[in-house]
């Protein structure tokens, strides 16, 4: 006797007290278990690197100023200029620093932000480099 012929010819056990369990239920008791669900993106989040903001020195604040004051002044001309500012992350500490080249439709003084025609806000503290693109 071999390959289990003495027992290929019996039927499953039926209770009275349970169901039959569908295919697709006794198929999910072999299906892969993760112990430490969301571990792989814990450690990865944590890999991942942040910038912290900078400091300005006097130089680059007073050329920043500058430039401000220049593009303040062109609005009406609606010059194309490259801000490059912080991003703070969400998640955790620092940030990133991203370039947005588009064209200023307002400074809103309230809010101390440049308001692009494309929607975009830049709050002038979080900015480092203005570049006029002539």
């Amino acid at each position: 006797m071999s390959n289990y012929d003495d027992i290929k010819h019996l039927t499953r056990p039926q209770y009275d007290d349970l169901h039959p369990m569908s295919m697709h239920d006794r198929a999910a008791q072999f299906s892969p278990f993760a112990a430490l669900v969301g571990y792989d993106d814990a450690v990865a989040e944590t890999a991942r690197l942040n910038d912290s903001k900078a400091e300005l020195t006097e130089d680059e604040m007073s050329e920043l100023n500058a430039n401000l004051n220049r593009l303040l002044d062109r609005l009406d001309e609606q010059p194309e200029i490259s801000v490059t500012y912080f991003v703070p992350d969400e998640k955790k500490s620092g940030g990133k620093y991203v370039e947005k080249v588009g064209v200023v439709r307002i400074y809103d003084e309230y809010s101390q932000e440049l308001v692009f025609t494309d929607g975009v806000r830049i709050a002038v503290a979080d900015m480092a480099n203005i570049d006029f693109l002539e």
